[in-house]
């Protein structure tokens, strides 16, 4: 589930980098993007403004769930928070014969 969801989170990003992209430039200060821009007439504003919205809107919507599904699956961040692993007694030492030169 997380990966699909991360595939499609990355697919409406890249989607929306594009559509804001195709915009027409309102400013002028910097003397760029005057011209006529790849969509002209109202109905082209209307439609990439609209489906800026709805990609933003499935941004925001991906990016919560990624984020809570990344705190589910989560461990415990302190060590007071997990129980101590049982220890097995330790085996006793097998005497050794003294080394001879």
């Amino acid at each position: 589930m997380l990966h699909v969801l991360l595939v499609i989170h990355l697919l409406i990003a890249i989607g929306l980098v594009g559509v804001i992209l195709l915009q027409r430039s309102e400013g002028g200060a910097l003397g760029i993007g005057g011209g006529g821009g790849v969509m002209t007439g109202r109905a082209a504003g209307n439609l990439l403004t609209r489906t800026t919205a709805i990609l933003a809107t499935g941004f925001f919507v991906t990016s919560l769930a990624l984020a809570l599904i990344a705190n589910s699956r989560s461990q415990p961040s302190s060590i007071m928070d997990t129980a101590p692993a049982p220890t097995a007694p330790a085996a006793p030492a097998a005497p050794t014969a003294p080394l001879s030169r």
